[in-house]
C-alpha cells in the first residue's frame, strides 16, 4: 500500500518524480503515477514535484499508552548451562539505556538447573532475572521458548527487549515480535534512548550504503537484535543487590511438535571473534601465495588472519574468516589492516577494536577514518620490513599499542 496520495487529476505526467526516485519506485500504470513495491517512504518524490501533487498519508493507527510499559528486558541466552557472552554485552548497553529513562535492567533466563546462571547475571547489574526453570526449556526449542517468552512480556510489559543475533536469538526475536505485532529491528549498531522512551536503532541498510535510523513510535515493546562483539559488556560488580523472580508456564502449554532426540555437535571451527589479535587482509593482496607472507607476521604476534568479502570470492580464505556485516563481528585489541579499503560493510564488524593499525597506499582510504594508527605504503615493503623487526626482537605493536 503506498504512503502517498496523489492528485491524479491534475497530474501533466511530467516524469520528474520518476526521474528523481533513486529505488525505481514509479511507475506510469494505465496513464497514471503509481507507486510499486519498491518504494521505501523517503520523501524524494514528494519534494521533487513541481506541482505539489504527491503528499504523504497520514498514518491514523491509534498508538499504545507508553505508560504502561517500563524498563529494559535482556534476553540471556544460554546452551548448555553456559551463558553466552553477547548476553553481557546487551546488558551493558541495556543498563545505559535503562539509566537515561530512569528505569531498570530486567533480565530473561529460559532452562533448566538455573542457579549458578542467575548468579553470574546479578553480578554483572541486573536489578531482576525472570526465571523460567522448566525441564521442558532445558534443550532449545523454539515454539516452547517463544510461549514463556510471551508469558514473561505479557507479565512484565518491558518498553524495550533486547536479544543477540545469534542462531537462537534470530530464530526466536521475530517470533515475539509477530505475537506482539511490534517492530523488530535486526542486527543494529547503535541503540540510543528518547526522554519519551522511544528507542533510536541503527543498522546498515541498502548493502551497508546508509545507516538507517528507526523508530517504533506506536507500538510496545520496542525489539532490536544485536551482533556479538558490537556493544560494550557489563562490567561485574560487587554486592550485587538485583532480585531473582521465578515464573513457569503451564507445561502443556510448552508441548510442541518437535521431540528432542539427541544433540550432535558440529566440529569446532576456528573462529576470529575471541581473538585478541587480528590481521585483515584485503584487495592490496595480488595473489594468494602471498598470504605465506601475512601468515607469516600473524605466527610472529599470535595473531589470527582475518579477511574481506573479496578475497572469500576468489577462494583465497575461508568465510569464517570474514569481518563485517555479513561475516563476523570483531573487538580484538590489536587489529592490523594491510590493504584493506574501510567499506561500510567491513567497518560495521571491526570499529569497536581497541587499537586499530591501518596499511593502504591509498590516503584517502576510508579505513584511515577509524584508525587510530595508520601508515600509507605499499604492505608489499611494510611487512616484511616488520617481519625482520619482529624477529630481531623488536616489540612493534606492543610498543605501539602503549603509546595509543
Amino acid at each position: 500500500m503506498s504512503n502517498y496520495s496523489i492528485d491524479y487529476v491534475n497530474c501533466s505526467l511530467c516524469k520528474v518524480c520518476i526521474e528523481a526516485c533513486p529505488f525505481d519506485a514509479i511507475d506510469i500504470v494505465d496513464g497514471k503515477i503509481e507507486m510499486n513495491s519498491a518504494c521505501k517512504a523517503c520523501g524524494i518524490c514528494v519534494k521533487s514535484c513541481p506541482e505539489g501533487l504527491i503528499q504523504p498519508v497520514e498514518d491514523k493507527r491509534k498508538a499504545v499508552d507508553k505508560s504502561l510499559y517500563s524498563d529494559v528486558l535482556v534476553f540471556a541466552e544460554q546452551l548448555e548451562g553456559k551463558i553466552h557472552p553477547v548476553t553481557y554485552e546487551l546488558m551493558g548497553k541495556g543498563r545505559e539505556l535503562a539509566d537515561k529513562i530512569n528505569q531498570e535492567l530486567h533480565v530473561i533466563l529460559l532452562g533448566h538447573d538455573l542457579t549458578d546462571q542467575t548468579e553470574e547475571i546479578l553480578a554483572h547489574g541486573a536489578d531482576k532475572v525472570y526465571v523460567y526453570n522448566q525441564e521442558p526449556l532445558h534443550h532449545f526449542d523454539v515454539e516452547a521458548y517463544a510461549r514463556a517468552f510471551e508469558d514473561c512480556v505479557e507479565r512484565t510489559k518491558p518498553t524495550i527487549i533486547l536479544i543477540g543475533a545469534t542462531s537462537i536469538g534470530r530464530s526466536l526475536a521475530p517470533r515475539i515480535s509477530t505475537r506482539f505485532k511490534t517492530g523488530l529491528t535486526a542486527d543494529c549498531t547503535i541503540l540510543d534512548v528518547r526522554e519519551n522512551t522511544d528507542l533510536v536503532q541503527t543498522r546498515p541498510a541498502f548493502g551497508g550504503n546508509i545507516m538507517a535510523r528507526i523508530l517504533t513510535t506506536r507500538t510496545r515493546p520496542q525489539m532490536a537484535t544485536v551482533r556479538y562483539k558490537v556493544m560494550e559488556p557489563a562490567e561485574r560488580i560487587e554486592n550485587p543487590t538485583g532480585e531473582v523472580i521465578n515464573f513457569s508456564v503451564d507445561e502443556k502449554e510448552l508441548e510442541t511438535r518437535s521431540n528432542f532426540v539427541s544433540i550432535t555437535k558440529k566440529p569446532e571451527v576456528d573462529s576470529i571473534e575471541e581473538a585478541d589479535k587480528i590481521i585483515a587482509v584485503g584487495r592490496g593482496v595480488r595473489e594468494e601465495k602471498d598470504l605465506e607472507m601475512i601468515k607469516e607476521l600473524a605466527d610472529l604476534i599470535g595473531a589470527k588472519i582475518g579477511t574481506t568479502r573479496p578475497l572469500i570470492e576468489k577462494g583465497w580464505t575461508e568465510h569464517q574468516q570474514q569481518i563485517g556485516l555479513s561475516g563476523r563481528s570483531v573487538r580484538p585489541e590489536l587489529l592490523i589492516t594491510l590493504g584493506v579499503s574501510g567499506s561500510v560493510q567491513f567497518v560495521a564488524g571491526m570499529k569497536s577494536s581497541e587499537h586499530i593499525f591501518a596499511v593502504n597506499t591509498d590516503p584517502e582510504a576510508s579505513i584511515f577514518n577509524v584508525a587510530h594508527y595508520g601508515m600509507v605504503g605499499d604492505l608489499y615493503e611494510i611487512v616484511p620490513k616488520l617481519i625482520e623487526k619482529i624477529k630481531n626482537g623488536e616489540q612493534v605493536f606492543e610498543k605501539t599499542a602503549a603509546a595509543v
